[in-house]
């Protein structure tokens, strides 16, 4: 994946008009020709309503097909148009990653009673109750689907737990009690156990409902053809399990298969047993590398660009990595709110984009501004200059100037143009640094692709220029010539 960027195409208030798999076709090319190489689309099983963002799913095997929770479409259109928009993607020479929630199912069509115990839930392992009888929402029959494509039927005990008892209406954690059930294990151990998340909690140790989805992912690919899997809310879903489907999919697939994973996790020691327990087969979103972003983005210039990539999946583990900078979930006034502030999002996307490691992921909320109740200017400008950038002349070793805690900068030295790249990065006052280009770079003249500093560098005989940052800036310099 030489160079290749992944843009998430949503965001969680994209506009739900059902035109989104028309427009993802219509800007196919336009994409491939601003450097985006792949792109994960949003879920595209039939959730709530059409208003859904996919996440409270309902039905694997409707993607926009049949008239269920009254609508045929998803929030993002039918499913012929999601499939003539994958079409389209390939056409262009997109890959497309399909993001596949697996840990939970929502909107049931019926309740039903059994026996569950209510427990704590700060710690998941410790029951506040006998068992008891309670109702909640756990039977999916999928009437309007009429048995095809599958006559399988969700009932209580395909789940762990259920987070309402319709019968006192209470809102809590229940664990679901039966034979040799119990919470999954191979999950986060926050909050004792973290297998409980949202909705009906799906047991991924009944045989049974193994069978299904293993079913449904043979039939998903056969049916769309996507080039690879995001995995949703991986720290919630036995390792195990993800492990023998990954298996499964890449022995389909004949090992020409992109798999990601939502493992969002800060803790670096527990993000390194889940590489390990999935034995490296998953690559993950680098959530530790996003929490140093914000937190350098809230600092007011006193956060230490030196440790910027400590502790971070991509400089341990960097072909695991996926860089990103804000997603749907980290935006405002969702779940896991953590946005990077404005001023620093051009760096951060400089970082992710103009280095050796690392898969970038552009945020579609950043790219084209976000619509929801928070509003934000597009960056499109800044992040298509970056990717000119990236794709031309982000190439070959790299050479690292982390020797500041304000100003920091690298060179990729290269032949593979006839330019090397020297980025430099201030989080405080406007600063310059000396970095070595190359002593055949030497005589040349360089400037600024960002076009923010209109100075030029001249190199010395040694191959070393003396280049220049804004305050609260980036900058990014090639020669002169090379540009023409």
């Amino acid at each position: 994946m030489a160079n290749e960027v992944m843009m998430q195409a949503f965001e969680w208030d994209s506009p739900a008009d059902g035109n989104f798999y028309k427009n993802l076709k219509k800007n196919a090319k336009n994409l491939k020709e601003k450097g985006i190489d792949a792109l994960w689309l949003p879920p595209a099983c039939k959730g709530g309503s059409d208003k859904d963002v996919g996440y409270g799913i309902y039905d694997l095997w409707d993607l926009g097909e049949f008239d269920q929770k009254d609508t045929v479409r998803t929030k993002y259109g039918t499913k012929e148009e999601y499939l003539a928009a994958i079409k389209a993607l390939h056409d262009a020479g997109i890959k497309v990653y399909a993001d596949v929630v697996l840990n939970h199912k929502a909107n049931a069509d019926f309740t039903e009673t059994f026996k569950a115990v209510m427990v704590d839930q700060n710690d998941r392992t410790k029951d506040v109750s006998e068992a008891y009888d309670i109702e909640a929402w756990t039977g999916f029959d999928f009437k309007n689907r009429k048995g095809k494509y599958s006559d399988f039927t969700w009932h209580y005990y395909h789940f762990s737990g259920v987070d309402y008892d319709v019968k006192t209406d209470t809102n809590a954690i229940y664990r679901i009690v039966g034979d040799n059930k119990y919470w999954n294990e191979g999950v986060s151990d926050e909050k004792g156990n973290y297998d409980y998340l949202m909705f009906a909690d799906i047991d991924h140790d009944h045989p049974e409902v193994r069978a299904e989805i293993f079913k449904w992912v043979d039939w998903y690919l056969d049916q769309t053809g996507v080039d690879g899997f995001r995995y949703d809310a991986l720290k919630h879903i036995e390792d195990n399990f993800i492990l023998d489907l990954s298996k499964h999919i890449m022995e389909k697939t004949n090992n020409n298969f992109y798999l990601i994973g939502e493992y969002w996790q800060y803790n670096k020691d527990q993000i390194d047993q889940y590489l390990g327990n999935t034995d490296w087969k998953i690559d993950l979103f680098d959530v530790p590398l996003h929490f140093h972003f914000q937190e350098a983005s809230k600092s007011n210039a006193t956060y230490d660009m030196r440790k910027i990539f400590d502790d971070t999946i991509v400089k341990d583990h960097p072909m695991q990595a996926v860089t990103f900078v804000d997603n749907h979930d980290s935006q405002p006034h969702q779940a896991l709110e953590s946005f990077v502030e404005d001023w620093f999002k051009e760096i951060a996307y400089g970082l992710i984009l103009l280095r050796k490691d690392g898969y970038p992921c552009i945020f579609a909320g950043d790219y084209y501004g976000l619509k929801g109740p928070v509003k934000t200017e597009p960056k499109m400008e800044i992040i298509d200059k970056l990717l000119q950038a990236r794709k031309k002349y982000a190439w070959g070793d790299e050479d690292d100037y982390f020797d500041h805690p304000q100003v920091v900068g690298w060179v990729r030295r290269t032949d593979r143009q006839n330019s090397s790249l020297a980025v430099l990065i201030s989080i405080g006052d406007m600063a310059q640094k000396q970095m070595f280009v190359g002593e055949e770079e030497a005589g040349k003249v360089y400037v600024d692709l960002s076009k923010k500093n209109k100075n030029e560098v001249i190199i010395d005989e040694n191959g070393n220029g003396i280049f220049q940052v804004g305050p609260g800036s980036i900058t990014y310099w090639v020669d002169k010539e090379s540009i023409k």
